[in-house]
């Protein structure tokens, strides 16, 4: 299959999931539980897409100014900084990192 057919049929299948969650009973939706489960899901998912943006190089593992600037990010929201400071933290952590040969 070529590459706009593998495209066609992920945004069919992408479509197909979204009809689908017309079908879900409205009670489902709003129990306190799902509330939970989507809200965790939601942390889970955007946990593993950091790490997969911050370590992975093709297929290899790699440390570099990517992880730093990970690093100082997580730092500074533990120090509860405003999220634009712990954006232009990284930023500068990961700029300064390659900027220095790294």
């Amino acid at each position: 299959m070529t590459l706009w057919g593998w495209l066609l049929l992920s945004c069919a299948a992408a479509y197909a999931t979204k009809l689908a969650g017309y079908l879900v009973p409205s009670h489902w939706l709003g129990s306190a539980r799902m509330g939970r489960v989507a809200g965790t899901l939601t942390i889970g998912l955007l946990a593993a897409l950091t790490a997969v943006n911050a370590f992975a190089a093709e297929r290899a593992l790699a440390l570099d100014a990517r992880a730093l600037a990970l690093l100082v990010a997580a730092l500074a929201l533990t120090l509860r900084l405003p999220f634009l400071a712990v954006v232009v933290a990284g930023g500068a952590a990961a700029a300064l990192t390659r900027l220095a040969g790294a």
